[in-house]
């Protein structure tokens, strides 16, 4: 991961691609959102869907796993020291997000590419060696349609501490 001075605006990261299948869609909702449309493929057939569905959530949490390997594949020789010789910086947490959209279902078989953009970096004058890092998440399957989006938000350690301009 780049120091938050390093991390470049409208940066565009592909994070890869999930394959959602039948199983997967039935075991995720089982446990965290057991509705009939994400665990009965007869019942969502009879659903507004007409046919089984990912939840959201699990959407969401692919994104989160290949955003995690994309940071971790990254080669940490390539980011210098800070000054005081901490090392490689390190990301998270998150303090939350913006504007999540589920804006088209995912059905068994749909391969789904995330990527991330970064929108806006946000000085913290309450925390020196940290900064909050925006970025604009997208899913998009298999045939380029939108199906996923949500603006994030997380802390990203400062090379250099923050230091508000002199006021006049």
């Amino acid at each position: 991961m780049a120091w938050f001075e390093d991390i470049k605006l409208g940066e565009t990261l592909e994070l890869g691609t999930h394959t959602f299948t039948s199983e997967d869609i039935i075991r995720f909702a089982e446990k965290y959102d057991p509705q009939p449309f994400h665990t009965d493929p007869e019942a969502a057939k009879e659903s507004h869907f007409g046919g089984l569905v990912a939840a959201g959530w699990h959407i969401a949490a692919v994104w989160m796993k290949l955003m995690l390997e994309t940071r971790r594949n990254q080669p940490q020789d390539e980011t210098p020291p800070a000054p005081d010789g901490r090392a490689a910086p390190r990301g998270g947490p998150s303090p939350g997000f913006f504007d999540l959209k589920w804006i088209k279902p995912v059905r068994a078989g749909d391969t789904i590419a995330y990527r991330t953009t970064t929108l806006e970096k946000v000085d913290l004058k309450s925390r020196p060696y940290q900064g909050i890092l925006k970025s604009f998440n997208e899913g998009f399957n298999q045939d380029g349609t939108l199906i996923f989006s949500f603006i994030g938000q997380g802390l990203v350690e400062r090379r250099e501490p923050y230091r508000a301009p002199a006021t006049e």
